[in-house]
């Protein structure tokens, strides 16, 4: 029987045991390495790989829309009107096109040195090489100078060399049609769904772009055929995913800041931000349109800015409770949206989950923060901001009394209600909120329904909920009434 303390075979371990990897043997070895797995996540994140280099071109100002169909066969293909990927010779390997070096070898792109796109969310010259390792059918075809050109791979083997097949007298741009390889993701297919949400997010970061969506595999919600065009930007987005929830303000809190006005450098941030209590709040960042959602710098200095202007404003109201609040407090019931384009980012993996550019903080937070300091009384209703304000302020004491030991709770002094103490005394989960409805005082206090009267009211969450109780109340007598 062979276990650790067996004596094992001896094994030779010299210079030839040593691989050397291509590029796309390594990718499609080590997959996860570049696209975070097999899973399904992985399998729709090659979508967003070829749809991120047209929305570089839109962003770049050389593309106005950018059409993503879904195949029945299950392939995918993705259009743009932009400048079409350069087909001529490669100056280091004049044996090859630029676009083959592109599809076929790691590290090569036209994002590094900043010449071509001024922010852009490819960096690291290897997303078109992947999907195209990963693929066992990827075609491309370029219209570019009057002339089109196509070239086929399978697995990142050219199966031709670069054909020009025509005349493109009114046409430009890139279109890449691929299949996902059995082989690395098993029966995982594209989602129409998932394919759509996709498409139509791009669209709200990007106000310029339009996004056409096809697909011709029905999952009975989907729809087959739609356009995005979304001229409100992030303002827009927040909108629809808030539905018909009930929001402090009637529009959200959005705005723009140019980053070349203000640091001279190119780049700018957009943001949206909107508060409602019928559901938890949420965050969703991007960067030159990829998603972070594992958040970074870009969402610090965010949350930095609206905190900041959030105290601004209640100092000019004279609302003492504001300048307590805390970050925290803005997360509860705060939904919000931001994005910022910036020069050169730097992403933690090539999943671009995190960013980690420590400049984006200072950036974001200082654009933010130029408007939201004044921002706050230009919101259409005049009242939004003092609820806002008021939402978020109550919860430092709430949250104060649920930091302090359970055998020591001390009445809140924001907390007028003597009956309202007592069951959070009695129930420490509702120490959470120090004001009572009154249908939970009847049904904690039965005896006092009959003489119940109201007697004073309490605050919480910009609502008002009459407290009803007994005047004067001791006590040892609110005690003996519901033993």
């Amino acid at each position: 029987m062979n276990d650790l303390l067996s004596p094992t075979p001896k094994s030779d371990y010299d210079a030839s045991s040593i691989q050397v990897l291509e590029d796309m043997e390594h990718v499609r070895l080590r997959p996860g390495m570049y696209i975070g797995g097999k899973d399904d996540r992985a399998l729709h994140h090659m979508v967003a790989e070829i749809i991120d280099n047209s929305m570089d071109e839109a962003v770049a100002g050389h593309a106005t829309w950018i059409e993503v169909e879904l195949h029945a066969n299950g392939h995918v293909s993705v259009r743009d009107n932009g400048r079409g990927i350069p087909v001529d010779p490669h100056p280091k390997d004049p044996r090859k096109s630029a676009l083959e070096i592109i599809f076929c070898m790691l590290n090569a792109g036209g994002k590094f040195s900043g010449d071509s796109y001024q922010t852009s969310g490819g960096l690291h010259g290897v997303g078109s090489s992947v999907v195209n390792a990963l693929s066992d059918h990827l075609r491309v075809e370029v219209a570019r100078n009057r002339e089109l050109y196509m070239m086929e791979f399978s697995r990142g083997i050219p199966q031709a060399p670069l054909a020009k097949i025509g005349a493109a007298p009114n046409r430009r741009g890139t279109s890449v049609t691929f299949h996902p390889d059995p082989e690395i993701f098993g029966s995982l297919t594209l989602k129409p769904a998932r394919l759509f949400k996709m498409a139509r997010s791009k669209a709200y970061l990007f106000s310029g772009v339009e996004i056409r969506w096809k697909t011709e595999i029905s999952d009975g919600d989907t729809p087959a055929e739609a356009t995005f065009k979304f001229p409100g930007g992030l303002a827009d987005y927040l909108g629809e995913a808030l539905g018909g929830a009930t929001t402090y303000a009637e529009r959200p809190f959005a705005g723009s800041v140019d980053f070349r006005d203000k640091y001279n450098v190119p780049g700018k941030v957009e943001w949206a931000i909107n508060w409602t209590p019928a559901r938890d709040g949420f965050i969703q960042s991007y960067c030159n349109t990829v998603p972070t959602p594992e958040g970074g710098t870009h969402e610090a200095g965010f949350w930095a800015a609206i905190l900041k202007g959030i105290k601004a404003y209640g100092d000019l109201a004279n609302n003492r409770k504001a300048t307590q609040i805390t970050r925290e407090d803005l997360l509860a019931g705060g939904c919000a949206l931001v994005s910022c384009f910036i020069r050169e980012p730097e992403f933690v993996g090539q999943t671009k989950d995190r960013l980690a550019t420590t400049d984006a903080a200072r950036m974001v937070e200082g654009g933010c923060a130029t408007i939201s300091t004044t921002g706050w009384r230009r919101i259409q209703n005049p009242r939004a901001p003092s609820s806002i304000s008021s939402f978020c302020a109550p919860r430092n004491a709430c949250a104060a009394v649920r930091k302090r030991k359970p055998n020591a709770r001390p009445r809140p002094r924001n907390c007028a209600c003597p009956a309202s103490w007592w069951i959070a005394r009695q129930t420490p989960a509702t120490a959470q909120s120090c004001s009572s409805s009154r249908a939970t005082l009847r049904a904690a206090l039965p005896r006092w329904r009959a003489t119940a009267r109201p007697r004073r009211s309490c605050r919480s969450e910009a609502r008002f909920s009459t407290c009803w109780a007994r005047p004067r109340p001791s006590w040892a007598a609110i005690r003996r009434s519901t033993i």
